[in-house]
């Protein structure tokens, strides 16, 4: 049974850290690559971060410099690893991962920023 799975959200003050596991298991095949999804009420959904098989990385332009994603293949797990959070940030958070042209997506971990 496949299943990805995130942790690691939770309530964090404007300038503070947060780390979000993604865990993915049942798949067989290395992914092609793992993202970081967030989606805010009445926004849509937007890409945050991607790491690729290789290694390479993309981000969205506002958490650049903030975010950071990586990766641990014997432990089937991408990170997101966010400083200086903002409010703006605040959102539910998604992982997916895509293997073999197909994207599985995990069930989103909120995060909230605020005083």
């Amino acid at each position: 049974q496949v299943s990805v799975a995130e942790t690691g959200g939770g309530l964090v003050q404007p300038g503070g850290s947060l780390r979000l596991s993604c865990t993915h298991s049942g798949f067989g095949f290395s992914p092609f690559s793992m993202n970081w999804y967030r989606q805010a009420p009445g926004k849509q959904r937007e890409l945050v971060a991607r790491i690729f098989n290789s290694g390479t990385t993309n981000y969205h332009a506002s958490v650049q410099g903030r975010f950071t994603v990586s990766k641990d293949n014997l432990k089937n797990t991408v990170y997101l690893q966010m400083n200086e959070l903002k409010p703006e940030d605040t959102a539910k958070y998604y992982c997916s991962v895509q293997i073999q042209g197909h994207d599985y997506w995990g069930q989103g971990t909120q995060v909230t920023v605020s005083l």
